[in-house]
């Protein structure tokens, strides 16, 4: 038993009246995911690719209140190795490709047991092929059907669930099948259309008439021989030379292939699906247009993580203490040289660290620059006056004064 079973398998003496189950509504919210068989189009799959890679890069931190990231199991669970058999990086890849793919994205929780309190062991993303929602009274409950054909079934507050296009289901996200497939459809056609116009080049070139009756193995020698002759391309002469016996006819092939203009107009309709453009899929993007990208696309997906995560690891009364899973990147990192640069005001004002202006050169720490330093111009503005000492044999001015003799 591998160890993703183990972990489900620690559910079924507590849910051993899983089929019991009742349906209160009378419906039963199934997902079903369309996309792997889209995931085999190298449009799509660069597309994705391109988001999945940057969005992998976000680091998750447990912060409490306004403070800062106080550590702990459950962050280097997060931001190292949330299971044995995936880092942090590979583990939100799959995730967040799943999420592109399916519209819907699911994460085990591994729990331990009541003598150690339920404390979080580890995080693995679900493979499926069908999730149903089943609902009692007091819980709900969220069945998993495997590739493999083996039915699990675990409370649905232990997965992290991730949804795109939530729109029409109450549970699950829309599926990307009739607004995608007509477009890679076209893809696909287009792509067949070269392959056979290529292919085409092999057919019938033309034709070779003979002018006396040949008997079927003398005719095909003499057409074998004008081939080898004059149709290879060994042949560098590109002249063909026929006596009375036999005329040549040639045949325009002429096939009709869609032209880059076209086909790029088509790329751009799956480009604009997943919200990307074309310079991002080949990373040549600027500053600008990578922070139009990453708060229009990995934002948004690192805000959905942070949320679920927090609800479903955390109990309320651990919320209520400011105790929270967020999901951050630095963008600085992809700034430019200058941008980078100008921030050296921020460190001179204690805005910013020596240290985190460092990183966004990827540059190592220094001792002692995690501490805010401030130039002795910016003094810190307080409601009492500073009194300034009167030189040495001069008279202290009266703040009262009003300069009348």
């Amino acid at each position: 038993m591998g160890m993703f079973q183990k972990v489900f398998s620690k559910f079924a003496g507590a849910i051993g009246s899983a089929l019991k189950l009742r349906f209160l509504s009378g419906y039963t919210p199934t997902f079903t995911p369309f996309g792997d068989n889209t995931y085999e189009s190298d449009v799509v799959r660069s597309t994705i690719d391109a988001i999945a890679r940057n969005a992998a890069k976000i680091k998750a931190k447990h912060v409490r209140g306004k403070g800062g990231s106080i550590g702990g199991a459950i962050e280097r669970l997060l931001s190292v190795r949330p299971n044995p058999k995936e880092n942090a990086y590979i583990f939100l890849y799959k995730v967040i490709t799943q999420l592109l793919l399916r519209s819907n994205a699911f994460i085990l929780i591994d729990r331990a047991d009541a003598m150690e309190r339920y404390r979080v062991r580890g995080f693995y993303p679900v493979d499926c092929v069908q999730a149903e929602m089943l609902e009692t009274q007091n819980e709900r409950f969220i069945r998993f059907r495997m590739k493999q054909g083996q039915t699990y079934t675990v409370p649905y507050a232990d997965v992290i669930h991730l949804r795109r296009f939530y729109y029409s289901d109450s549970d699950f996200g829309s599926s990307n099948e009739k607004p995608l497939l007509p477009t890679l459809e076209l893809i696909h056609a287009t792509n067949q259309g070269i392959i056979n116009a290529i292919k085409s080049s092999a057919f019938v070139r033309g034709i070779l008439k003979f002018t006396q009756n040949l008997n079927p193995a003398d005719r095909k020698k003499q057409t074998d021989d004008f081939i080898n002759d004059y149709l290879n391309p060994e042949n560098g002469g590109g002249i063909a030379a026929t006596d009375v016996k036999a005329d040549f006819t040639p045949l325009n092939n002429d096939p009709k292939m869609i032209d880059a203009k076209q086909m790029a107009l088509i790329e751009q309709k799956v480009y604009k699906y997943f919200g990307v453009n074309e310079k991002i899929i080949n990373s040549s993007y600027n500053e600008d247009e990578w922070n139009a990208f990453y708060e229009s696309v990995i934002e948004p997906i690192a805000v959905q993580i942070s949320l679920e995560t927090t609800v479903k690891v955390f109990t309320e009364n651990e919320q209520s203490h400011g105790n929270e899973i967020v999901y951050e990147a630095n963008r600085l990192q992809y700034a430019s040289v200058k941008t980078k640069l100008d921030l050296m005001q921020m460190v001179d004002r204690g805005a910013m660290t020596p240290n985190e202006w460092r990183e966004a050169f990827n540059m190592g720490p220094i001792d002692g620059g995690d501490k805010p330093i401030r130039r002795l111009d910016t003094a810190e503005v307080t409601t009492k006056p500073v009194k300034q000492t009167t030189p040495k044999g001069g008279e202290e001015e009266d703040d009262d004064d009003n300069g009348d003799a």
